[in-house]
């Protein structure tokens, strides 16, 4: 993906996520994670602790990251948490490149929910 385009993408992702939660900042990448990550998990608390947060940030790198087949989704616990295997080793290297991957997986990830749903909007 071109970087004006993951800019765009990335920026219309962070403004549908900051609109649909009406708040004032846009979410970061760890923002948005933990969305997914909730998404993922299918129920809402009002509190995590800081453990669960980390977790649910797992569950949607886990997902996102299925995509391309490096994590397999295996099934879920006795408490309903979704489990994933790896299945391929990644091979990005350094911060920046292991961000944008998450960006353009996160960015595919919005875009299946738009499709599933007619929009979020």
């Amino acid at each position: 993906m071109d970087i004006w385009k993951l800019d765009f993408e990335w920026l219309r992702v962070r403004h549908l996520v900051q609109k649909t939660f009406g708040k004032d900042a846009l979410p970061d990448l760890n923002g948005i994670l933990f969305l997914i990550g909730i998404q993922e998990l299918g129920r809402w608390k009002k509190e995590y602790t800081k453990e669960e947060k980390q977790d649910l940030m797992h569950i949607a790198i886990c997902r996102l990251l299925s995509y391309d087949g490096y994590y397999r989704f295996v099934g879920r616990d006795a408490d309903g948490w979704p489990h994933y295997d790896a299945v391929l080793p990644i091979e990005t290297k350094g911060v920046e490149a292991q961000e944008e991957f998450l960006k353009i997986k996160v960015i595919q990830y919005f875009r299946e929910i738009e499709a599933e749903n007619g929009g979020l909007e």
